[in-house]
């Protein structure tokens, strides 16, 4: 059995739990999250755990039941806490504003570039320079960011772009005559 699989998945307060065939749903605060399941992983709710169980010890399934067991995990956490990623613009005349289900951005082109924020992820800019992506689902709200950076990525010369708020861009050093 996986090492992941065999870890319960301890449900916060506040979060329940309902399976109905190969749907898993968990219901929170912050919203709630279903996942379908492999036809040959089940979920146990003990208490206050959940047990993944793969039905034969195949390399696939012992995969497939650690994947599932990660996956419950941020489900929990989503429905409970939430997931937030935060965004950096930088440089010259970079900015970031939220209007209703937009997020209008300046990033040097000739053009502004409008992003339509999908449902399920909130965005809100503190600042002009700053991009905070919330939302349940970790999935989502890493793919958001990653779109939003996707616009202009942080360039290794002067490090101008859209950049995660923890990432660490290198700088090269500039061709010497």
């Amino acid at each position: 059995m996986s090492r992941v699989a065999k870890m319960p998945v301890v449900l916060a307060k506040g979060v329940s739990f309902s399976q109905t065939g190969n749907t898993v749903t968990l219901k929170g605060s912050k919203g709630s999250l279903s996942l379908d399941l492999h036809a040959d992983i089940s979920v146990v709710q003990e208490a206050e755990e959940l047990q993944v169980k793969a039905v034969n010890e195949d390399r696939l399934l012992v995969a497939m039941a650690g994947t599932t067991r990660a996956l419950l995990a941020n489900m929990v956490t989503g429905v409970s806490q939430g997931f937030e990623r935060k965004l950096q613009l930088v440089g010259v005349g970079y900015r970031a504003a939220s209007q209703g289900n937009t997020l209008n951005l300046t990033l040097g082109f000739s053009h502004p570039v409008n992003y339509a924020i999908p449902e399920g992820v909130s965005i809100e800019t503190p600042t002009q320079t700053e991009i905070v992506v919330r939302g349940n689902d970790k999935q989502k709200v890493g793919q958001v960011a990653a779109d939003i950076r996707a616009y202009r990525p942080p360039e290794p010369y002067k490090g101008k772009g859209v950049r995660y708020a923890d990432e660490r861009v290198v700088i090269k050093e500039a061709k010497k005559k």
